[in-house]
């Protein structure tokens, strides 16, 4: 999930390996971020132009286009979506829901965050700074929401477009999105994987009053 700003597009170790040509589009994708990440440290977000990401990244600006349609999305994009989804697929069918996406989520960042720690500080920097960049992590996480749907809807045995289905699951991304903010304007100080624990506590048992 975009929001766990795992940054990197190499997959798990537990993940099966790829083929060369698999591989070669990973390190293409990986070799433009690295420019963007480069780039951007140097000049800003703006001043950044997909000519002076593509020049650095020894491919054409076409090349930076078919991998990523937009400059947002080099900083936001991850393949990590359908491999979270799995892992929720996989825990215990009695185990507490709210259980299952605390580990999960541990995961997720331990893969992102933890992986690469500059750049997730960065995408959730450029997120707090520049609206284009996060306009389309919204844009981004709706999708993933929708694949939550699909999730929640197979461990509850209700339909994926129920209204409380699609409620609960928007929720968990709005939240998601929301420590991520919090965790980029408070200076990255706190861990982020506790962040999410609160935030998946605060959707499982609601909001406690001041001095409860």
């Amino acid at each position: 999930m975009n929001c766990m700003t795992a940054a990197r597009t190499t997959p798990p170790a537990d993940r099966p390996p790829m083929g060369l040509r698999e591989r070669k589009k990973i390190k293409t994708r990986e070799a433009i971020r690295t420019a963007t990440y480069a780039l951007v440290a140097e000049q800003g977000y703006d001043a950044t132009t997909i000519e002076q990401i593509a020049e650095r990244a020894e491919v054409s600006p076409s090349t930076v286009f078919r991998y990523f349609p937009t400059k947002e999305d080099i900083v936001l994009t991850d393949e990590y979506d359908p491999v979270l989804l799995e892992e929720l697929r996989a825990r215990p069918a009695d185990e507490p829901w709210t259980d299952s996406l605390r580990h999960v989520m541990r995961k997720a960042v331990g893969w992102g965050v933890d992986a690469d720690p500059e750049a997730s500080r960065l995408r959730t920097r450029l997120m707090v700074e520049v609206p284009a960049v996060r306009s389309r992590m919204m844009e981004s996480m709706s999708v993933t929401g929708r694949m939550l749907c699909t999730v929640i809807a197979e461990r509850t045995g209700r339909d994926p477009d129920d209204l409380e289905v699609r409620v609960w699951a928007m929720s968990l991304i709005g939240g998601l999105l929301e420590t991520s903010l919090y965790w980029a304007e408070n200076g990255h100080r706190e861990n982020l994987a506790d962040l999410i624990d609160r935030a998946v506590t605060v959707l499982a048992d609601g909001l406690p009053t001041k001095n409860a």
